[in-house]
């Protein structure tokens, strides 16, 4: 089962994502796509750290490499595991100071395709605002906009997350829209 869930700043997104992973009842993964590049994001990392603490997650710290990650946990672990990817706006943007977004995009859907666990892809929403001005702002919202509407095809569950409210945008499983 893969959802992909969606939400803008501070909406409740993670922590939907995280619950969603605890009701499966299988061992979680957590796999964090951040990087504290400054204070306050090396603040938002150990703020959701603290939330997670008291319960059994397995962290792994992967900016680049999710595709990598995905496969392995895929080979050694199978359906027997709860994936949340946090997050893939984070992701898109270490791609794009690297380089590497075209390359490991592709990488990324071939393995959420043929994930066998239950995946839980948390991401923002950001085509909601103006087009922005800036040249690598617009191609950021670009590239997260085609890759939300990719994964969205391959997901079984589309969920919007709107003040910490989850508004199902799709769901295979239960036959919803």
């Amino acid at each position: 089962m893969i959802e992909l869930v969606l939400g803008g700043a501070r909406s409740g997104k993670s922590s939907y994502a995280e619950a969603q992973a605890r009701l499966t009842k299988l061992p979680r993964i957590y796999l964090a796509t951040a990087t504290a590049g400054d204070e306050e994001m090396a603040h938002r990392i150990e703020h959701h750290q603290q939330l997670r603490e008291q319960e059994q997650w397995e962290l792994i710290e992967e900016p680049i490499q999710i595709a990598n990650v995905l496969s392995d946990l895929n080979e050694f672990l199978g359906s027997n595991q709860a994936v949340v990817i946090d997050c893939l706006t984070l992701w898109i943007s270490n791609c794009l100071h690297e380089d590497c977004l075209e390359k490991q995009t592709e990488k990324l859907l071939r393995i959420v395709e043929h994930f066998d666990g239950q995946l839980f892809i948390v991401s923002n929403e950001v085509g909601s605002g103006i087009v922005p001005l800036g040249q690598l702002n617009r191609q950021f919202v670009d590239a997260a906009g085609r890759l939300h509407q990719q994964i969205a095809k391959l997901a079984d569950k589309v969920t919007l997350v709107v003040a910490g409210l989850p508004m199902p945008l799709k769901d295979e499983i239960n036959h919803d829209p």
